[in-house]
C-alpha cells in the first residue's frame, strides 16, 4: 500500500510542475525559515518508517501523514493534517487512523533582518483515541543561510492536558549545503532531552520543476534508549 501511495504523490509532482516557487524543505524534521506563499495551497505527504531493533526487524511501524498548508500573509500560514499508521509483528500487520493535527507558523520579520531568522510555530494534536490527552507542541526557529549553507535548529516544548503527565523538551537541528541548483545535500539530528532519545543521519532534497520538492533523510539511534532507525520521506506538491 505504502508504495502505491508513493508512486501516486509522485506523479502528482510531475503533474503540476509548473512556474510556482513551492515551500520547499532541506530536512525531514527540522523547520527552516520559511511560510507558505500567501494565497497559496501546497499538500504535503509524509511518510516515516521506524525500527526499534535491528534484531528483530519484522516488528516495525510506518506512520502515513497527509498535510494541506494555506499562505493567510506573506510571514502567516496555517495547515491541518490526518495521521495513520502501520504496525507490524511478526504475527501480523494493522493500520489505522491515529488523528489529526492543526499547525500554524509566523516568520519575524524579513530574512537576514536579525542576526538570526526567527520563526515560531505551534502545533495542537488531537489523537483518535479520545482517552488520549490533547497535545500542545511549540517551536522556536532559528535560522541562518551563509551563502550556500543552511543551518537551522528548532527548540521544542510538548505539553499534555493531562496534568500527570510531564512536559518533554525536544529538539530538532540541521545543516545542509546546495551542492547544485535544485539539489541539497545535508546532516541531521533529532531528539528528546526529557527521555535521552537522540538520532543523527544525512539528509537529501530536491525540487521537481517550480512547484514540487522531495526530501528524505534517516536518523540512527546513538544510545540504548533510542530506537535502531528511523526514516522519513516528503513530497510537497504546490497548488
Amino acid at each position: 500500500m505504502g508504495k502505491k501511495v508513493i508512486g501516486l504523490v509522485l506523479a502528482l509532482t510531475v503533474l503540476f510542475a509548473g512556474n510556482s516557487f513551492a515551500d520547499k524543505r532541506s530536512y525531514v524534521w527540522t523547520y527552516e525559515y520559511m511560510t507558505m506563499l500567501k494565497g497559496k495551497v501546497e499538500a504535503e505527504y509524509y511518510l516515516t518508517p521506524k525500527v526499534p531493533d535491528w534484531n528483530k526487524s519484522s516488528v516495525n511501524s510506518w506512520e502515513n501523514q497527509l498535510e494541506l498548508e494555506y499562505g493567510i500573509t506573506d510571514r502567516w500560514d496555517i495547515s491541518g493534517y490526518l495521521q495513520f499508521k502501520q504496525k507490524n509483528t511478526k504475527d501480523k500487520s494493522t493500520f489505522d487512523y491515529e488523528g489529526f493535527k492543526l499547525r500554524t507558523r509566523y516568520r519575524i520579520g524579513e530574512k537576514d533582518q536579525y542576526p538570526l531568522d526567527t520563526l515560531l510555530y505551534l502545533e495542537y494534536k488531537r489523537p483518535s483515541d479520545l482517552s488520549k490527552p490533547n497535545v500542545f507542541e511549540g517551536k522556536v526557529v532559528v535560522a541562518k543561510d551563509i551563502g550556500k549553507l543552511n543551518v537551522a535548529y528548532n527548540q521544542i516544548i510538548e505539553i499534555k492536558t493531562d496534568m500527570d503527565e510531564k512536559v518533554e523538551h525536544e529538539y530538532a537541528a540541521g545543516m545542509s549545503y546546495e551542492i547544485f541548483p535544485r539539489f541539497r545535500l545535508g546532516v541531521e539530528s533529532k531528539g528528546n532531552y526529557t527521555e535521552s532519545k537522540y538520532y543523527v543521519g544525512p539528509t537529501i532534497a530536491t525540487t521537481l520543476g517550480s512547484r514540487a520538492w522531495i526530501a528524505l533523510g534517516a536518523g540512527f539511534g546513538v544510545n540504548e534508549k533510542s530506537d535502531d532507525l528511523h526514516a522519513r520521506l516528503i513530497v510537497g506538491v504546490l497548488f
